[in-house]
């Protein structure tokens, strides 16, 4: 069964881009403000712009691309916030999955999950929710791919969603937002779950500005 649901995800994937590529659509882009306009104060967590590497870029492709770390007092883990948004997939160019990138910079998943959460706003956000570590070093991540007001966890259905979408609004735009901070010593996974969530519950509802719905 698992073999089957397998290769029914990679012939699903194979004719996703044999579609994008062939068909002849332009994409329509919202207007949108550039993610270096992201507001550096989020209730009461101050950012920090982090350079980002030429090789990094180059992986990562032509899009709007964030790397920021947000801290809130002194005795306050900080979180390390990275977005990036990208105004078609037509050509080849995918969303790349942290469950790739992670592990190739030394990081092992040691549990996931997906959950709902609710943004100050009211508006719910479906998303991943991550253990992972590297020797004696551990974070929590949180990370979902955003794209026409819809917040999905799952890579797949991720995909799914952009090829309905570039038949209905020839739109495949779209953007993955990770959330992390450390699991610091003097603390249990719940206080770094609940860092991280209280601060994306704050984000959410400023994406749109960003990742147009």
């Amino acid at each position: 069964m698992n073999n089957l649901r397998f290769w029914i995800v990679v012939l699903l994937l194979a004719a996703t881009g044999l579609f994008l590529h062939m068909r002849p659509a332009v994409d329509r882009n919202p207007p949108r403000e550039p993610l270096s306009q992201l507001p550096l104060n989020i209730a009461g967590w101050v950012g920090s712009d982090q350079q980002i590497d030429r090789d990094t870029l180059d992986v990562l492709g032509a899009g709007d691309v964030l790397t920021r770390v947000y801290t809130q007092g002194a005795q306050q883990d900080p979180v390390g916030l990275f977005i990036a948004y990208f105004p078609t997939q037509r050509t080849g160019q995918t969303i790349h999955s942290p469950k790739n990138c992670l592990p190739g910079a030394g990081w092992v998943f040691e549990s996931s999950t997906s959950v709902d959460l609710t943004g100050v706003n009211g508006k719910k956000h479906r998303v991943g929710e991550y253990i992972i570590s590297s020797g004696a070093e551990k974070q929590f991540v949180i990370y979902w791919y955003q794209a026409h007001g819809r917040s999905v966890a799952n890579e797949y259905m991720a995909k799914i969603y952009m090829v309905a979408d570039a038949i209905r609004t020839n739109r495949t735009d779209g953007a993955l937002v990770r959330v992390i901070t450390p699991i610091s010593s003097r603390e249990d996974t719940s206080a770094a779950r609940i860092r991280a969530e209280k601060f994306t519950m704050q984000l959410a509802p400023l994406l749109p500005r960003f990742i147009p719905d």
